[in-house]
């Protein structure tokens, strides 16, 4: 059959576009049966034969013998005069096939087909690219620095898809470089129009626990289970892991010996500070140890607002909130509780900072509850210089804050 350019197309398509044999069959058949609804007003009476190895495709028309004059459908029916000069012996009520030459159809058709094959070849792509990717939501993915902007990171992986890595998915130590690999989780994709947008992150949770299972065999193999995780990014992250087997440490098997199994994700995150903890069902043990490396003295819960008090010596306290307050953030975090830590023993002889009010402004009260000082005792123990580092107070601020505090003490 003569279709030029348009039959050509077919081998292209099956070797770029890596479609197999069936699907192509189906879009070539819906393309052709498209143009030939919007010349004839139906494909009903159409066989379309196609052979995409030879590029050869054959349209025939079926149509019915009536007697001359009385067509009342000239797509359905056709003349007995018309019919015998196809085949002299037809006669009325017979059916008659007839091929349709792409030529008949118009040069214009002819280019709208061209078109619409390519556009549908594209819309499978995109829609396979799409329920691949939706698959892989979740799993550790590399691909190569493409293009660096200010505000996002565009990858490709082996097969030419572009991925998108944010600036928030982003750890704040990462920098990156054309043709580098880089590694994520798969966070997300949806299709923009016709095109899927594929979302990396470095920045989840999620990522955390998968190079867990990717570089630690007892966890790949269900050895040991990874229980919770939460991350401050490129800071400090805490993962909960428990083992079923009272053979396994799990803790001792992630960290390794000197560290040597979880250095490599530590590095992969920037130097991200992580500390493994043992799960345990004991609410009051768990929160002790997530407060790690801070020895707790002992734990005062309220199950129902999901509170704890937790009281330590008072040269713990520091180690249990962590530098910026991390630490103690993540073990709320981590525990599902809101935690107050107290100083033992002196509790009584403290003043929380809210009973001046009236002279410290209440942003100022705020920021230092932020990182986890809320007692005029728990400032006043705190080096002025590293309480700049940790707030976003000015040092003439805290020095203020720190004479006030001071002054009720002193009598």
């Amino acid at each position: 059959m003569e279709n030029l350019e348009l039959i050509e197309s077919f081998s292209e398509f099956k070797d770029d576009k890596l479609i197999d044999r069936v699907t192509l069959m189906a879009i070539l058949e819906e393309v052709f049966r498209n143009a030939l609804k919007k010349k004839f007003g139906s494909d009903d009476n159409f066989d379309i034969i196609i052979n995409p190895d030879k590029g050869d495709l054959e349209i025939w028309r079926n149509r019915v013998v009536v007697a001359d004059g009385e067509v009342e459908d000239p797509n359905q029916e056709i003349e007995l005069s018309a019919a015998r000069r196809i085949e002299p012996d037809f006669e009325v009520g017979e059916d008659v096939s007839e091929e349709v030459k792409l030529i008949d159809l118009g040069r214009r058709a002819i280019l709208a087909l061209r078109q619409n094959l390519i556009s549908k070849i594209h819309e499978h792509d995109n829609t396979t690219i799409y329920k691949q990717f939706k698959d892989l939501i979740g799993e550790i993915y590399t691909a190569e620095v493409h293009h660096v902007r200010h505000k996002v990171v565009i990858l490709v992986d082996d097969e030419g898809n572009e991925i998108v890595l944010p600036k928030e998915k982003q750890i704040p130590s990462d920098f990156f470089r054309k043709g580098e690999n880089v590694r994520g989780i798969i966070e997300g994709v949806e299709l923009k129009g016709n095109k899927p947008m594929i979302v990396m992150s470095r920045t989840s949770p999620m990522f955390l626990e998968k190079l867990f299972e990717q570089e630690i065999p007892e966890v790949f193999d269900g050895l040991i289970t990874v229980k919770k995780v939460v991350r401050i990014p490129g800071e400090k992250a805490k993962v909960a892991v428990d083992s079923y087997d009272d053979r396994i440490d799990p803790v001792g098997a992630c960290v390794g010996m000197k560290g040597s199994r979880i250095h490599g994700i530590v590095r992969e995150l920037g130097n991200e500070n992580i500390d493994v903890i043992n799960f345990t069902a004991n609410t009051q043990l768990y929160i002790t140890r997530a407060l790690s490396p801070a020895k707790v003295t002992s734990v005062t819960l309220n199950e129902e607002t999901k509170h704890a008090e937790v009281y330590l010596k008072p040269e713990e306290v520091s180690k249990a909130i962590g530098k910026g307050g991390y630490n103690i953030r993540l073990a709320g975090q981590l525990t599902g509780y809101e935690i107050d830590v107290y100083r033992e023993g002196v509790e009584d002889e403290d003043v929380e900072l809210t009973e001046f009010s009236d002279e410290i402004e209440a942003w100022v009260i705020e920021e230092f509850k932020r990182i986890g000082l809320d007692t005029a005792r728990s400032v006043l123990e705190q080096d002025v210089k590293d309480l700049v580092k940790r707030t976003d107070l000015e040092e003439e601020t805290i020095l203020e804050v720190v004479k006030i505090l001071k002054e009720e003490f002193e009598e």
